[in-house]
C-alpha cells in the first residue's frame, strides 16, 4: 500500500500543529535594530518615552514580516528615514537581559535619505544624528558596543549587553 498521497495531503496540516508547538515549547522573539550612519560618520539614535536612554532605531519583527521589513516599516516610523540601499547584516545578538527568548537582528544602513526629523510623539520622544565623541550620556551600553563594533572594529559579542 502507498502511503504517499496520504502523507502528501497531510502535510501541510502537520507543518502548521508543529510550528504551532514550537512556537510555544521553543518560541523566541526576534526584533531589528539599524545603525543608520550619515556622510559625516554619524549615527542615529532615538529616545523612547517608555524605557530609559537613547538606543538603535528598531522594534519587533511581527508575524509574517521579514527583518528587512520590520526595519524599512521602523526606520520609517522611528526617523522618517528611507533606505536606498540594501542593509548589511552585522549579526543576530541574544538579548538574555529582556528575555531567554529575545534575539535582535541588527543591520548596518549607510544608504537612506531622511524626509526629516519626525515631531516628538507617544513612542519617540526625541531622535538625531549624533558623532562618536559626542553620544548621549546615557546611550544604552548595547548601544554603545553594537557602535563600537561596526565603527571602531570592537570584537562582536553574541549578547545584546
Amino acid at each position: 500500500m502507498n502511503l504517499q498521497p496520504l502523507r502528501t495531503a497531510l502535510e501541510p496540516a502537520i507543518r502548521r500543529v508543529l510550528h504551532l508547538y514550537w512556537r510555544f515549547a521553543r518560541g523566541m522573539t526576534l526584533g531589528v535594530r539599524a545603525l543608520v550612519v550619515d556622510a559625516d560618520g554619524r549615527v542615529f539614535l532615538v529616545q523612547h518615552s517608555y524605557v530609559a536612554g537613547w538606543h538603535l532605531p528598531g522594534g519587533g519583527v511581527e508575524v509574517g514580516e521579514t527583518c528587512n521589513e520590520a526595519l524599512t516599516r521602523e526606520l520609517w516610523e522611528e526617523g522618517q528615514i528611507e533606505i536606498t540601499g540594501p542593509p548589511t547584516l552585522h549579526g543576530v545578538f541574544f538579548n538574555r537581559r529582556i528575555s531567554r527568548r529575545d534575539h535582535v537582528a541588527v543591520y548596518v544602513v549607510r544608504a537612506f535619505r531622511q524626509a526629516g526629523l519626525p515631531a516628538p510623539n507617544h513612542e519617540i520622544i526625541a531622535c538625531g544624528f549624533y558623532a562618536l565623541d559626542a553620544l548621549p550620556d546615557d546611550t544604552t551600553r548595547g548601544t554603545r558596543r553594537r557602535i563600537a563594533e561596526v565603527l571602531e572594529n570592537a570584537p562582536t559579542s553574541p549578547d545584546w549587553s
